[in-house]
């Protein structure tokens, strides 16, 4: 099974091994720069798998492999989003967005040395992201949608070749969600990342991804694999249409199915 990401036959249960696993016999490969969601019930084990593709925990089974390497560590190529921004409130936005450049190697030893270029570049993420200027605001001085934009500005401040993101728009309004989503698509398109998608919002898969795995109730593996074949660069508009409704509709179907 070729591909960037990989998981072949996984099996992970938490707690002593041989209780009933969480994941079993979980296959699925994603290309490099590919843009992959995945959904399915509440419990399916979405994101343990983001926990194994990541290194964060290790299967009792199978292999995960990323960039052509097995995980038995924590990915360093790898950036994080989750649904919670979980910015430190006693630092500015900046400084948010510069922590994981104070704690990983090597950029931690380059940190004093290389200050002003790594300032330079979150600047240059947060205005990617339309937050430019708010880089000396603290947390709570944005917004739930700002917030989060900086999040997304944290996870790719080492310019990861893999983004991980768990439910990152869950708890924000629809307007401001689907504007996330524009931001994302923006952003995948200049990068090229690979980003892994974990969502119950059927229209936000539809909408960002080039293929949507739908797993099974636990132990959750890949019941369907579906390709999303809409022209990018996508409208919001694109939504509305019944061809994008269909989509919708059908993933609907399968988890509907999968939940028994």
């Amino acid at each position: 099974m070729a591909g960037f990401v990989v998981l072949d036959r996984v099996r992970h249960a938490y707690g002593i091994e041989g209780l009933a696993p969480v994941v079993d016999d979980l296959s699925l490969s994603i290309g490099r720069g590919e843009f992959a969601a995945v959904v399915g019930p509440s419990g399916c084990g979405k994101s343990t798998l983001m926990k194994l593709a990541t290194g964060l925990q290790f299967p009792q089974a199978g292999t995960v492999m990323v960039a052509g390497a097995r995980v038995t560590r924590p990915v360093r190529i790898a950036g994080m989003a989750f649904q919670a921004p979980t910015l430190l409130p006693w630092r500015t936005t900046r400084d948010n967005i510069l922590l994981p450049l104070e704690i990983v190697q090597p950029y931690r030893r380059e940190m004093r040395r290389k200050r002003r270029e790594f300032e330079a570049r979150a600047e240059m993420l947060l205005a990617s992201v339309g937050l430019a200027g708010a880089g000396d605001k603290y947390p709570w001085e944005l917004s739930g949608g700002m917030q989060m934009r900086a999040s997304l500005c944290r996870a790719l401040i080492h310019g990861p070749q893999l983004l991980m993101l768990d439910e990152p728009f869950g708890a924000l309004d629809a307007f401001t969600r689907e504007e996330l989503w524009c931001v994302i698509r923006d952003l995948h398109a200049a990068s090229g990342v690979t980003i892994i998608l974990v969502t119950h919002d059927l229209r936000e898969a539809a909408f960002l991804a080039d293929r949507i795995f739908v797993m099974s109730s636990r132990p959750g593996h890949i019941l369907v694999e579906r390709a999303v074949d809409f022209r990018r660069p996508r409208e919001l508009s694109l939504t509305f249409t019944q061809p994008f409704q269909d989509v919708v509709q059908e993933l609907r179907s399968h988890i509907t199915l999968a939940r028994g």
